[in-house]
């Protein structure tokens, strides 16, 4: 199942995409990773696709990923007498913590941190941004507002409360449970929900303790304001533009996309781009071409990969969705433009040897014209820096350890093969030379640049580079 395609392609899981039929023609059809949105669905359907994507990639012989993405405090108003109410611009309404439904002249909203944060003048944003209030009173209890933008207020909407930090931990409760249980399945990739400084990541790392890889979701003002210390902090980044493009006016988001994409490949951590991409697929067999310019966007950013939500989860069209992906992805890599684009960027390579070796090998590959760069990696490291340098050619990765493959599913260029370490040199090159040959990365008379460590099976010790021909 090798990807003719460098980008990866994240499809969430949900009603739509719970069918081991459906799981495995999405896959076919190009999903790398898949996401278990754990906002929605309980414990046991997770735990039934998790097994379900576990028995396709044992039937395919390729490394999937799963990522688990946790929900996050979600800020909500409380119940509204009669189930809505109409607020037009100029009123004054209040929000405050008393329980009881709300009317025409105010409404709870059960989150004192929101009282203890907000000050005069602060914005308030309810339903995803279509209503505006603007902060007039504060109190510890209580809030009094003008309406800016006025519309129908309904139970249980969600609120933003932008430019202002929120006392809030990003896990709550609810995560920690989630969490736990995803620790328990197996999920390689944990996604954290609502990121607001660096310090934000440290419980999640505690408790995952090394047993799958990080993923800091940017959907706050806050985190734009440290993204690169949350870019070292994390093992990857989300550009989750849905929240995102609430919080900060429109116009903004695509700079901020490219902003939080350049300073992943600089410090070569990987970063997804996601909501919206093919939204039209929802309930349309094509998307519309401005989100076919959207995915090609990330592409030519250099983005390690772009992320399909209720188009895969809730559309009626996951696999045509994961199939235009996988076209739009494809036609862009070959286009004359994209190279010159994606060079345009070239991290410099830290003064180490593995950072040498690896901005070696893609010079020499492009030099011989090489079919393929072989990389062996334990950690999944070596993978990371052959990735950071956006070779012209494809990246074979090698690993014994079956969790790291999995892992370097999101990577940019990675195609992952779980295989058994090597020995020695002569043992590394035919290895290398066989599977590059059986997976048609190759054929005879084809020269490899291969990377590796010694001792071999030594974490981050990438400090050999060879070439190799492709024997008959």
């Amino acid at each position: 199942m090798r990807r003719l395609r460098n980008a990866k392609i994240v499809a969430t899981l949900g009603p739509a995409s719970h069918e081991e039929d459906t799981l495995r023609a999405m896959f076919e059809a190009g999903a790398d990773v898949f996401r278990l949105n754990f906002s929605h669905g309980t414990h046991k359907d997770h735990a039934a696709r998790y097994e379900t994507i576990r028995k396709i990639e044992r039937k395919a012989g390729r490394p999937i990923a799963i990522l688990q993405d946790l929900q996050g405090p979600k800020l909500r108003v409380g119940q509204i007498e009669g189930g809505k109410v109409r607020l037009e611009r100029g009123d004054t309404y209040r929000l405050d913590l008393d329980p009881a439904p709300g009317d025409a002249k105010r409404a709870p909203l059960p989150h004192p941190e929101i009282f203890a944060a907000l000050e005069v003048g602060a914005t308030i944003l309810i339903d995803d941004g279509r209503m505006r209030l603007t902060a007039q009173k504060v109190h510890k209890n209580h809030a009094v507002f003008e309406v800016e933008t006025g519309g129908v207020l309904s139970d249980r909407k969600g609120v933003n409360v932008p430019g202002v930090v929120m006392p809030l931990s990003p896990l709550t409760d609810k995560d920690r449970k989630d969490l736990a249980f995803g620790m328990k399945l197996g999920v390689d990739w944990v996604a954290l929900s609502f990121v607001q400084r660096p310090e934000d990541l440290a419980e999640a790392r505690r408790l995952i303790d090394g047993r799958a890889a990080l993923m800091a979701k940017i959907e706050k003002p806050q985190a734009l304001e440290q993204l690169d210390e949350l870019v070292e902090l994390s093992d990857a980044l989300m550009v989750a533009r849905g929240d995102l493009g609430v919080e900060i006016p429109p116009e903004e988001v695509p700079g901020r996309q490219k902003e939080i994409v350049r300073a992943c490949r600089l410090a070569g951590k990987p970063v997804v781009v996601a909501t919206q991409m093919l939204d039209s697929m929802v309930h349309s067999p094509a998307p519309t071409r401005a989100e076919a310019s959207d995915v090609a966007t990330g592409i030519y950013d250099g983005a390690d990969a772009v992320m399909l939500s209720a188009e895969t989860a809730a559309g009626h069209y996951p696999v045509e969705s994961v199939a235009m992906m996988d076209r739009i992805i494809s036609k862009t890599e070959q286009d004359a433009s994209y190279r010159p684009i994606i060079e345009a960027l070239h991290p410099a390579p830290e003064p180490t040897a593995a950072d040498a070796i690896s901005a070696a090998a893609a010079q020499v590959a492009q030099t011989i014209s090489a079919a393929a760069i072989v990389t062996y990696t334990t950690s999944g490291s070596t993978a990371l820096r052959a990735a950071r340098e956006r070779p012209g050619v494809p990246i074979l990765t090698l690993t014994s350890k079956l969790s790291t493959a999995r892992r370097l599913a999101v990577i940019w260029g990675a195609q992952c093969v779980h295989t058994a370490d090597v020995r020695s040199f002569p043992e590394m090159v035919q290895k290398a030379c066989r599977i590059a040959k059986d997976r048609e990365f190759a054929e005879p008379g084809d020269k490899l640049a291969i990377t590796a460590g010694v001792p071999f099976g030594t974490p981050g010790a990438t400090n050999v580079l060879r070439i190799a021909w492709i024997d008959e």
